[in-house]
C-alpha cells in the first residue's frame, strides 16, 4: 500500500513528465518526438516513463485530452444556456475565450496537431457535433441571421478569436510584436470581435 509520500512523490514525477511531454510536442509535434526527449527535458529516467505511461502515443492522449477539455470546458455551459441572449453570449465568449488563450498561449496550435494528427479522436473527446454545432447558441446565430447558415457564422466568430494566437509564433520570430504588445492587442480585441460579430448579425 502507497504511504502519502509515494503518492505524492508519485503525482509529482507524472507532472513532471507531463509538463516536459506539453514543452516537447509544442516544439518537435507529435511525430518528431521521442519518448528520450521528454525524459531529458523532465530530468528523470526514461525506463520510469514507459512505467507510467507505457508509450509515447498514451501520454500525448492524456495531454490531448486535458488540453481540448481546458479549451472547451467553458464552452458547453454557455453555448447551450437559453436563460442568456445572443448579445450576452458573444460578449462572454470573445472574453473568456480570449483570457484562456491569453493564460495558454500555445494551446490553438497543439489542438490543431492534434485535429491534422487523428481528427476521429478529436471529434470524439470534443463531442463537436452535440455540444457545439447543436448548440442553443448555434440555433441563435441561425434565427438572428437566417439568410445565413450559423456554422458560417460560428466559424468566423471562432476564426477571429483563434487565428492572432496561430500566427503569434510569426510575431515573435520576426520581433514584429513583442509579448507586451501582443497581450494589450489581445486585451482591446475582446471588445472589437464581439462588436465584430455584432456587425455581421446586423
Amino acid at each position: 500500500m502507497d504511504t502519502p509520500q509515494r503518492l505524492d512523490e508519485k503525482v509529482s514525477t507524472e507532472e513532471k513528465f507531463k509538463e516536459a511531454a506539453r514543452t516537447v510536442f509544442m516544439k518537435k509535434g507529435y511525430a518528431a518526438t521521442k519518448t528520450r526527449d521528454i525524459a531529458e527535458e523532465a530530468g528523470l529516467n526514461l525506463a520510469l516513463l514507459n512505467y507510467y505511461f507505457r508509450s509515447k502515443e498514451k501520454l500525448f492522449e492524456i495531454i490531448m485530452i486535458e488540453k481540448v477539455q481546458q479549451l472547451f470546458a467553458f464552452i458547453a455551459p454557455v453555448f447551450n444556456d437559453k436563460s442568456t441572449s445572443l448579445d450576452t453570449k458573444i460578449d462572454l465568449i470573445a472574453t473568456s475565450y480570449i483570457d484562456l488563450l491569453l493564460k495558454n498561449p500555445d494551446l490553438p496550435l497543439f489542438v490543431l496537431s492534434e485535429i491534422r494528427n487523428n481528427p476521429e479522436r478529436f471529434s470524439k473527446n470534443v463531442q463537436l457535433e452535440t455540444s457545439i454545432l447543436k448548440s442553443y447558441f448555434v440555433r441563435q446565430l441561425g434565427e438572428k441571421k437566417i439568410d445565413m447558415n450559423p456554422i458560417q457564422l460560428f466559424l468566423t466568430f471562432l476564426g477571429m478569436l483563434v487565428f492572432p494566437f496561430i500566427v503569434r509564433p510569426v510575431f515573435q520570430v520576426t520581433g514584429t510584436i513583442n509579448e507586451n504588445a501582443f497581450n494589450q492587442l489581445m486585451e482591446e480585441r475582446k471588445a472589437l470581435t464581439a462588436k465584430w460579430m455584432k456587425m455581421i448579425l446586423e
